[in-house]
């Protein structure tokens, strides 16, 4: 291994290929998206440069800042949820259920893998209110609580909410596997020493698991945010961005700006602002890791 890490010809042989990839679907697309936004219209059709009036129109835009509240109060709930709930799961498997955890784990990420249309439309029979009530609205009958059958994804006030719920469930299995294989590289002896000092579980977790925890944790954190930043396909799935503009984020906005309407030019500036987020966001994240060492 040392010999071929200290031959170049052998690191640019592994590197290049990635590099060129990354150049070719990441970077120039960014950069073309870039020079996209100082334009206006669409490519061969009413195409102009306008400098940088489309930065200026997003702060008179409403319905840019309407997806930008729904982006900030989804990601809010999903990245709690998932990283919670995943580090939840991972606890539960590590310490409570060691004889089953093989098959309980597989259970858990099974949603990961699949198909967003499937779960979409998995979670839309669940809310359903008409013309059958689903499953949430019959439990909630048959326990006799009928004032809070609701259509759960066709009122602005539930549809995010419910949005949020389904993609938790679809994601903390994928979090949860994260941190179990964590967990199972904390030494028993670390752990039997807290136990000997007089450590309940509170204070095990607290004192000693979470600690060596929080690289996974900031880990975690940062592809929670990189995936609800981007919200698309689940809304897409689920609500097709509705009721009205209730479920509609940024990269909805963004994909019919510049497909539905033809402003390529607009579209890719909300494609930059969503760009921006997504750096400044996981930088903001990463600083949490670096913050007692300094």
């Amino acid at each position: 291994m040392k010999t071929v890490l200290a031959n170049k010809k052998a690191i640019a042989l592994f590197v290049i290929p990635g590099l060129i990839l990354y150049i070719g679907l990441v970077f120039v697309p960014v950069i073309w998206s870039f020079v996209y936004s100082f334009f206006d219209g669409s490519p061969g059709l009413n195409w102009h440069f306008t400098g940088l009036d489309n930065y200026a129109r997003l702060f008179k835009d409403a319905r840019f800042k309407d997806a930008l509240a729904v982006n900030l109060k989804y990601i809010a709930m999903t990245m709690l949820g998932q990283v919670v709930l995943g580090l939840l799961m991972a606890l539960i498997f590590r310490f409570w259920l060691k004889r089953f955890k093989n098959i309980i784990r597989t259970l858990i990420f099974f949603p990961v893998v699949l198909p967003t249309v499937a779960v979409g439309q998995l979670f839309a029979k669940i809310y359903e209110i008409q013309p059958n009530y689903g499953l949430l609205n019959s439990l909630l009958d048959s326990m006799g609580l009928t004032s809070l059958v609701q259509p759960w994804i066709g009122q602005a006030s539930t549809a995010l909410v419910c949005l949020s719920i389904m993609d938790v469930w679809v994601s903390m299995g994928f979090y949860a596997v994260i941190f179990y294989g964590a967990l199972i590289d904390i030494p028993e002896e670390v752990l039997e020493a807290g136990r000997i000092d007089g450590c309940g579980a509170f204070q095990t977790f607290r004192y000693i698991i979470l600690p060596l925890l929080k690289p996974v944790t900031i880990t975690c954190l940062v592809f929670s945010f990189a995936g609800t930043v981007k919200m698309f396909e689940s809304a897409m799935a689920l609500t097709g961005g509705g009721p009205g503009n209730a479920t509609t984020s940024l990269s909805m906005y963004m994909y019919s700006t510049a497909f539905s309407y033809n402003k390529v030019g607009y579209g890719s500036t909300i494609a930059i602002i969503i760009f921006i987020i997504c750096i400044f966001g996981t930088r903001i994240i990463n600083l949490f890791d670096h913050q007692k060492e300094e």
